[in-house]
């Protein structure tokens, strides 16, 4: 069992930066990645479509014999962790409540901040997650659709890209918080952006908060790989895999290698 891969799954290439993550603290595991880019984003799709592809991305990581896989889309992990959870027999981790538990922790004043995908926001999943750590939070939730394309087309510190953001952030100047939950996996790419426009905010990678879990989780097991036993990680999508390499390669430097187009 030490030696199975971890299995990670994003509706495209944001899961990358969990991935990027789980490779610094654990250089030893090897990984298996699916980004569903051809039906990407998952944030406008509804709840039935969102459990349905996430069982079938689950399905082709157990294929690849691994140890815990992590449902790096914070929208499969809002609206379909519990489905998953109870259809497979093996550990299913999602995003949502390391980086709720990091936010409650990091605040000083208890007003947090959260954006994510109009699914993910609708779902209020970080609003209870955050309200379980720290009931006396004020949580403040903003939807920011138009991040996940952008990113996808690595548009990541265009001009464009800027403006969009601050406009999706200029509400939560009034609400004056002092954290914020970046609540998609393809936001952590845009962190340098937003620490630009909100430099007094603590900024919360919920990649970072996963990779941490993750690392707990299979200590907890004793299922941690042994030195020199990594095999070569391998990364699939569903659609051209053009864009997802160059940003992959760009993201995840050395490390990345060339993703294989799947038909699930």
């Amino acid at each position: 069992m030490n030696n199975k891969g971890i299995g990670v799954f994003d509706s495209g290439l944001g899961g990358l930066t969990v991935v990027k993550e789980i490779m610094n603290l654990m250089p030893n595991e090897q990984i298996f990645y699916l980004g569903d880019t051809a039906r990407m984003p998952y944030g406008t799709k509804t709840k039935e479509t969102i459990i349905r592809f996430s069982k079938e991305n689950t399905a082709f990581l157990l294929k690849k014999n691994v140890k815990i896989i992590v449902v790096a889309c914070n929208t499969a992990s809002a609206l379909a962790l519990k489905e998953i959870k109870h259809a497979f027999n093996i550990d299913i981790i999602g995003v949502i409540e390391a980086g709720a538990r990091a936010a409650v922790e990091m605040t000083k004043n208890k007003r947090i901040g959260v954006i994510g995908t109009k699914a993910t926001i609708a779902s209020g999943a970080y609003v209870g997650a955050i309200k379980k750590y720290g009931p006396k939070c004020s949580v403040y939730s903003c939807a920011a659709p138009l991040l996940v394309p952008l990113v996808e087309e690595g548009w990541l510190s265009n001009k464009e890209t800027e403006s969009i953001l601050r406009n999706y952030l200029k509400g939560f100047g009034p609400k004056k918080i002092d954290t914020l939950v970046l609540g998609c996996t393809h936001y952590p790419l845009l962190k340098p952006l937003i620490k630009r426009i909100m430099p007094k905010v603590t900024i919360i990678d919920s990649a970072r908060e996963m990779a941490k879990t993750v690392r707990a989780i299979l200590e907890a097991r004793d299922l941690t790989a042994m030195k020199n036993n990594r095999g070569k990680s391998e990364f699939f999508v569903t659609d051209t895999p053009d864009t997802f390499n160059k940003v992959g390669k760009m993201f995840l430097k050395k490390d990345m290698v060339m993703a294989k187009r799947v038909v699930l």
